[in-house]
């Protein structure tokens, strides 16, 4: 088979399009060539946490690499099976644990017996899922659709010093399973997690108050984690559960922005979700669709806007699996097809 050449300027022109590419050429078997790489970012090419997302992949499945260094532009994938076994990634700099996850979970579903990766980095870190989102989002859904991951977030880490550490363990499913997410259901109630690392408690107290002020008629229960570490920060973490699914939004704490200002921010995005009426939140949507894609039957759910990210995944995913993705307003329905 031909290799498949994707343009990485397409989009949202980011490291979703690599991350997702080289887990998807894993998958499939198929040798990839992406060019254009992170180009509509102010520093294009490959960073550090996307190179280690790339060569984890490569290893996943002992993968020959070219371009595989920093600042490149174009990178040449070609896969062989996906193994299990225990594996360590590192980041070396407070880059995303998440995303580096995002791709090494994705490809270790075809994996011939269960993975157990120790990933080193940041696990709350602007501009990527904090772990929190996988602990309460995104591997409670993936559970639903038979694939389970177990995830200990062993240390937080934080920019710029990291040093966070997390362990993953995923169970390559017999199937994957479709998700019908058409309503919400019932509304339990939303579940606050605050956490400070070398920080005093009453940062994680005032953040805790701020959502609460913010939503105020919604039932929420509270929990704060306190740690210390090699790194310094805080944030929030907002789950709300539904009878049928469960939507997360967060907030980061920064250096001279007040713990009430980061509480409000979390809410705001929490209320938004709460609003559009969405069955799943912006940021799960996307990082769904690939297993949805690969699922025994077809999926839907309802989100509050089609964000670049789901948009470019809606347009990758069906080069690599034999899909139809189908856009109904803000319904995205997802049809593998049995051929």
């Amino acid at each position: 088979m031909a290799t498949l050449r994707i343009d990485g300027s397409y989009g949202e022109g980011g490291g979703q399009i690599l991350r997702s590419s080289v887990a998807l050429s894993a998958l499939t078997g198929r040798d990839l060539e992406i060019v254009n790489i992170r180009s509509k970012r102010e520093r294009c090419g490959l960073a550090a946490q996307h190179l280690t997302a790339v060569r984890g992949v490569a290893e996943l499945c002992g993968a020959l690499l070219e371009g595989d260094e920093l600042g490149s532009t174009s990178l040449t994938f070609r896969p062989q099976e996906v193994h299990g076994g225990e594996y360590g990634f590192d980041v070396g700099t407070a880059g995303s644990v998440t995303l580096v996850l995002q791709a090494c979970m994705l490809a270790s579903v075809s994996a011939d017996g269960p993975v157990t990766m120790t990933i080193r980095g940041g696990t709350n870190v602007r501009m990527s899922p904090p772990v929190d989102h996988y602990l309460n989002v995104l591997l409670p859904l993936l559970h639903e659709m038979h694939v389970d991951v177990e995830l200990e977030v062993v240390q937080r880490g934080f920019y710029p010093q990291g040093g966070g550490v997390v362990t993953v363990t995923i169970m390559p499913p017999r199937a994957i399973m479709p998700l019908e997410l058409k309503e919400r259901g019932r509304p339990e109630g939303i579940e606050a997690t605050s956490f400070v690392q070398n920080l005093p408690e009453h940062i994680a107290q005032r953040m805790e108050h701020a959502v609460r002020k913010s939503l105020l008629g919604e039932r929420i229960t509270a929990e704060r984690q306190l740690s210390s570490g090699p790194s310094s920060g805080a944030g929030i973490y907002l789950c709300a559960r539904y009878q049928n699914t469960m939507l997360g939004t967060d907030a980061l704490g920064e250096r001279g922005v007040p713990a009430e200002r980061v509480g409000e921010d979390a809410a705001e995005r929490m209320r938004d979700e709460i609003d559009g009426g969405g069955t799943l939140d912006v940021h799960t949507a996307d990082q769904l669709l690939p297993y949805m894609a690969m699922a025994q039957g077809p999926s839907s759910f309802k989100v509050r806007e089609l964000t670049s990210h789901l948009t470019t995944q809606m347009w990758l995913l069906p080069q690599f699996l034999p899909v139809e993705i189908e856009v109904d307003g803000t319904t995205v329905n997802v049809v593998p097809s049995r051929t």
